[in-house]
């Protein structure tokens, strides 16, 4: 009977040590899979930081863009009326 009980506590002993190597395992992967969420976590708040300085940039140059755009009707608004004058200069002339 005590052979029986000692061959059990052996056998549970056995299962108990399997299940500490499990858990430590389970442990050690989770410890990694916190490290690489962290780290995906930092390269979100990177990407994010990049994504509204390009926005920023974007917008930036949109303004000017359209400044440039103003500008050159401005040009051709006075380069037409340069041709006008010149016209009319030559239609004295003749």
């Amino acid at each position: 009977m005590e052979k029986q009980i000692l061959e059990l506590l052996k056998k549970m002993d056995a299962r108990l040590n399997n299940m500490d190597e499990k858990l430590d395992r389970i442990e050690t992967q989770q410890i990694e899979n916190t490290q690489i969420l962290k780290a995906l976590e930092h390269k979100a708040e990177v990407n994010q930081s990049e994504h509204d300085k390009m926005m920023l940039d974007i917008a930036e140059s949109t303004g000017e863009i359209q400044g440039v755009r103003q500008d050159l009707t401005s040009v051709e608004l006075i380069t037409s009326k340069n041709w006008n004058d010149i016209a009319k200069l030559k239609s004295k002339v003749q």
